[in-house]
């Protein structure tokens, strides 16, 4: 019998100017959008800043929910029950990635395609929600009526296959899970420096 899993989809509003010009055409509160694999917001994957100090330094990270520059933030966390082959398929395509994740640009003309509902297509380029349900495709899952490159945060909302668990601010969610009980450290902003492969993913139970 096939066990039942989860993966969550993590919305916040982080306050950047990219999240205030995003805010402008949606009049959502939360402009991006990242997949995590655990509960505990450890294994969480989007694309944004590389650095988080330079707005311009974008790609496919691994986020630190607990930094600084998300703790604060105000969000709306969403679980979706997917089967165990589909759960791993989307953490190997996610491993993939991360294995070669300098090849991923963040796609800001793309998403100004999205705000505009024009297809704009670049290789190897994705912004936070694009990537989000590309995952999601990729794994048979279609949570959000929408072409991927269509995909708002907000969408993400609406949909009658995600569960909200929790919304409020980030770092009230994040104090459930002390940082001694957690399995393993939380990442540093992305798992490895630039240029070094990235770690194996250490994925929680469902």
């Amino acid at each position: 019998m096939d066990t039942k899993q989860h993966i969550w989809i993590v919305l916040t509003g982080t306050g950047t100017w990219l999240s205030r010009i995003i805010q402008c055409f949606t009049n959502a509160p939360l402009n991006h959008a990242s997949i995590s694999f655990d509960g505990q917001l450890q294994e969480v994957y989007s694309f944004g800043r590389k650095d988080v100090s330079n707005p311009f330094s974008g790609g496919l990270v691994r986020e630190n929910l607990r930094a600084p520059f998300f703790y604060a933030s105000h969000c709306a966390i969403y679980r979706m029950e997917v089967s165990h082959d589909k759960y791993k398929l989307m953490v190997h395509q996610v491993q993939q990635m991360m294995n070669d994740r300098d090849r991923y640009k963040y796609d800001l003309l793309g998403m100004m395609g999205m705000l505009f509902r024009v297809r704009i297509d670049r290789a190897d380029a994705y912004f936070c929600s694009y990537f989000v349900a590309s995952i999601l495709e990729q794994a048979g899952l279609h949570p959000v009526g929408k072409p991927p490159h269509l995909v708002t945060p907000c969408d993400f909302s609406h949909s009658e296959q995600l569960e909200e668990v929790y919304q409020g601010s980030l770092d009230h969610y994040l104090d459930r899970f002390p940082a001694e009980s957690l399995p393993y450290p939380a990442p540093a902003y992305i798992s490895s420096e630039p240029g070094e492969p990235a770690k194996r993913l250490q994925v929680g139970a469902g």
